[in-house]
């Protein structure tokens, strides 16, 4: 019988142990996760292989099985910050082998029809290991097919539209829908830039020349000749000078473009960092009360057994004085005497010397100490 209920407890013990451990993986890795708006979710069955497309909402998670990847849905933007100019790290080359910056902006989008089949393949950092490496590696290949002139006016819509066509099948492949390719500002090498004007005065002196020879030839008109030719010069200056404004306003308006998607993520990082450490201080918090929780039952277990403890004591003690006294009074019964004993034990550090002659009758040896001769004789006077 006793082996049978060690046998049972044993095993209560080992279940109460298995649905703990149950308890506590489940509260450590909650088996459920959500899935934001402009989000879609890949679960990934580690033992199968297969994945399966989640949309917005709560999504199963079994901790050990199955793996939730988050994607965003939302249109995002990459931009080649090292080529933006001549002289900066990585800039393009044009078919003469001149370095030249161009402002290119890059904007693409998950898709979420594909993203399931090709989520198993697909890194953390889709901007940095994907869209990154095949946009530099279309558009400097594109670039080195045009010269600087057609890259900087004559053909800049086609160079867009080169870049989308050769750009779009490649990053479909990887789940990525190509948006659309902007090319902002054009920075010339300085010396092509200083050809350029050098061309530009060439180009006006032949037409002062020429107006010249007109003036020469036509004495006559030879004012109003030279006032149309300081009107266009005027023109020119007024309409290069308006050509610069443009530029840099546009290459301002590109700027804004990267620095507000920055400062909103700059947000967003705070944000969250914010809550991770919410987060944290609840669970710390949780766990102090939970420990102190468990000293303050641990305390008054202790105290209950250390009153029980007392408790017992007192109570052999009881037992222990009540069989003395017992057995005093069952001795006391059979030697009268020890009473007289015990009381000149008491009396012992009082009194130095005792003389007392016994009594004849064989009474109390202190009955003559305390009057007790003296009230016998009156009782017998009386009678």
């Amino acid at each position: 019988m006793k082996e049978a209920s060690r046998n049972l407890l044993s095993t209560r013990i080992i279940v109460l142990g298995v649905v703990a451990a149950c308890v506590w993986t489940v509260y450590r890795h909650p088996p459920v996760e959500s899935i934001a708006r402009q989000e879609v979710g890949i679960r990934l069955n580690r033992l199968s292989g297969t994945t399966t497309r989640l949309g917005e909402g709560i999504a199963l998670a079994l901790p050990g099985i199955h793996e939730i990847r988050r994607y965003s849905l939302q249109d995002q933007t990459y931009a080649p910050t090292r080529s933006s100019k001549a002289d900066g790290e990585a800039p393009f080359q044009s078919s003469e082998g001149l370095s030249l910056g161009v402002e290119l902006s890059i904007r693409y989008a998950l898709d979420s029809d594909t993203l399931a089949s090709v989520a198993g393949k697909l890194p953390a950092d889709i901007n940095g290991e994907v869209v990154e490496p095949l946009v530099q590696g279309v558009i400097y290949k594109v670039f080195t097919r045009y010269t600087v002139r057609e890259i900087f006016s004559t053909k800049r819509q086609e160079l867009q539209d080169v870049i989308e066509a050769e750009l779009k099948p490649l990053l479909a492949t990887d789940g990525v829908v190509l948006r659309h390719v902007t090319m902002g500002n054009v920075d010339l090498p300085p010396d092509y830039r200083a050809g350029m004007d050098k061309l530009l005065a060439v180009e006006l002196e032949t037409e002062q020349m020429q107006y010249t020879l007109q003036l020469k030839e036509k004495q006559v008109k030879q004012s109003e000749l030279e006032a149309d030719a300081e009107k266009v010069k005027r023109e020119k200056a007024a309409e290069a000078s308006a050509n610069e404004q443009i530029i840099a306003a546009k290459a301002q308006e590109e700027a804004m473009k990267h620095v507000i998607p920055f400062k909103q993520k700059q947000i967003e990082q705070r944000q969250l960092e914010a809550d991770a450490e919410k987060a944290s201080r609840i669970r710390t918090a949780e766990g102090t009360a939970e420990a102190r929780r468990i000293e303050a039952a641990g305390e008054a277990d202790s105290r209950r057994k250390l009153a029980d403890a007392d408790a017992y004591r007192n109570e052999q003690i009881g037992k222990v004085a009540s069989t003395q006294l017992e057995r005093d009074g069952e001795l006391i019964t059979k030697h009268p005497l020890l009473i007289q004993k015990t009381i000149a034990d008491k009396l012992s550090d009082k009194i130095s010397v005792i003389i007392a002659p016994p009594p004849a009758d064989g009474g109390f040896i202190g009955a003559n100490l305390i009057g007790g001769a003296k009230a016998q004789a009156v009782a017998q006077g009386g009678e």
